[in-house]
């Protein structure tokens, strides 16, 4: 009998969880009931930010995020290139045009010291973006305060694109607490660190930015009367004030997250002790494991190892395969975005981010999650070494 599959990332929901769901389920309300509002005030303390809307997923966030920020035609908005496709689908998404700063070789963030060189090329042209959105990959904080100090001088806005990143830390504070960006957004894929379904949030500690996600959010729609064009005709009265979207959450979705929430650290440590153990366990084979910057704590959403290609005999996907036949879920985390083939027909290449190009050639994402065993933990390890050797 063949051992049971192993996936990259899974959820992990209690009974506890279980239960918040099914006492919405028997209430009044089943979608913008009184538990959002709920979810987003724990999100909001939590993060130690001003404000949290939910949403209905990450990329309905980052399209929100960038809409508030007023991106448009005519606009230009910088990212990374080691992301999900959202991170940059955003910005098209509003009619502006996307770009890419080349990540660094050992946390596999946004390099700070090429976004300082192209902003300089980019003043000079007369072309500075009008957004920057650096994604905390794998976990990871970005050092954001070094790229806020570039915000001040070079005039972009910051939308932290944290949707790996909830629950981990930076310089001893929440990662989304909005202290060196105007936006910061999550994801509650299954996936990632906690659940809702599916689901996202923003949070910002701008009033102004606050009031307008909220509007697109739901259709641009208000019945605040404070913002009303005209005089409330009587209490079923609302108007529409800009052209919105339907990316609400429920409160069905919002129960699970006010549950996964109070679990957040722990699940986090969990994912550390792991990748602490996977370090340990790898040591002395031919692959580079995660770096750790001091100034952040990663919530650890992703393990990604590479593996050093010129001190073993197998190419990377066959690395890959074996896993696969032996039931270990291996992923890949990510082809560059600057390379599919939406976008080489936008004229992007493989050389515009080689150093993302070099860091994909030799990736593999292993399987991470707080219910993970030692079992089953040390069976990839065995699994990853007989694939190398």
């Amino acid at each position: 009998m063949s051992e049971s599959f192993i996936p990259y990332g899974r959820q992990t929901i209690s009974q506890a969880d279980i239960d918040s769901v099914v006492d919405v389920l028997k209430s009044d309300w089943l979608t913008q009931g009184p538990v959002v509002q709920q979810f987003e005030k724990k999100l909001s303390n939590y993060c130690q930010a001003k404000h949290a809307l939910a949403v209905c997923n990450g990329t309905a966030a980052l399209h929100l995020a960038c809409l508030a920020l007023g991106v448009g035609p005519g606009d230009c908005v910088w990212t990374s290139p080691n992301t999900f496709a959202a991170s940059a689908n955003c910005v098209l998404y509003c009619g502006a045009t996307v770009d890419f700063v080349d990540i660094d070789l050992e946390t596999y963030n946004m390099d700070i010291n090429k976004l300082e060189s192209k902003l300089k090329q980019a003043e000079r042209e007369g072309e500075l973006p009008k957004v920057v959105i650096p994604v905390h990959f794998a976990g990871q904080s970005c050092d954001m305060k070094r790229i806020k100090a570039l915000s001040d001088q070079y005039g972009f806005k910051i939308i932290e694109d944290a949707c790996h990143a909830i629950g981990g830390k930076y310089l001893d504070e929440p990662v989304g607490n909005c202290k060196y960006s105007d936006i910061a957004v999550f994801s509650f894929h299954p996936v990632k660190i906690m659940t809702t379904g599916e689901g996202g949030a923003l949070l910002t500690n701008d009033d102004d930015l606050d009031r307008q996600i909220r509007l697109l959010s739901s259709h641009g729609i208000t019945r605040d009367s404070s913002i009303m064009m005209s005089d409330s005709h009587g209490g079923w009265y609302y108007e529409q004030l800009a052209l919105g979207f339907n990316y609400r959450i429920t409160d069905i979705q919002s129960a699970l997250g006010c549950r996964q929430l109070e679990d957040i650290d722990e699940f986090v440590s969990q994912r550390n002790k792991l990748a602490e153990e996977y370090d340990n366990l790898l040591q002395g084979m031919p692959v580079i494991t995660p770096a750790k910057r001091p100034f952040s704590y990663s919530a650890f959403h992703l393990y990604v190892i590479r593996l050093e290609l010129d001190k073993i005999k197998f190419t990377r996907k066959q690395v890959f395969g074996h896993l696969r036949e032996k039931n270990i879920g291996a992923q890949i985390h990510y082809i560059p975005v600057n390379t599919q083939p939406y976008f080489r027909e936008q004229g992007f290449s493989e050389a515009d981010c080689p150093k993302a190009q070099e860091y994909y050639e030799s990736c593999i994402t292993l399987p991470l999650y707080p219910t993970l065993t030692a079992d089953e933990q040390l069976r990839v390890v065995e699994g990853l070494k007989a694939a190398i050797q």
